[in-house]
């Protein structure tokens, strides 16, 4: 078991989470069950299944959380991408956005590979 705190790509993960809740609180309000609830659900699965996989007793159930967090990454991407094609969010809060997003995905397939060096 590891201490989900001391994980790097959760500190960066948790923070992202925290600023998009305050973005989507921007979105039109009859998203509020659509792109906004998708796009905070997604985002937060990122630290809430390492903050899951951490709790559990081995390498190998931190490895399948991670992987679930690095799909909930791509989702996460993709609601940005759609955000910004509907206009909730503009180009350059988007891009800067994105790039946190991708340093995340990044992050974590360092982590997976570090789980899982075959």
């Amino acid at each position: 078991m590891q201490n989900y705190h001391n994980i790097n790509t959760w500190k960066k993960s948790h923070k992202l989470t925290m600023e998009l809740y305050k973005v989507t609180s921007r979105f039109p309000k009859e998203e509020v069950y659509g792109i906004t609830n998708q796009l905070k659900r997604c985002c937060s699965s990122i630290p809430a299944n390492i903050a899951e996989g951490c709790g559990r007793r081995t390498n190998k159930d931190l490895l399948r959380f991670c992987y679930i967090a690095l799909g909930s990454a791509n989702e996460t991407e993709y609601f940005l991408l759609l955000s910004k094609d509907l206009s909730y969010l503009g180009t350059k809060e988007y891009k800067a956005l994105n790039e946190k997003i991708n340093e995340i995905r990044r992050m974590l397939i360092n982590f997976i590979k570090k789980l899982d060096p075959k």
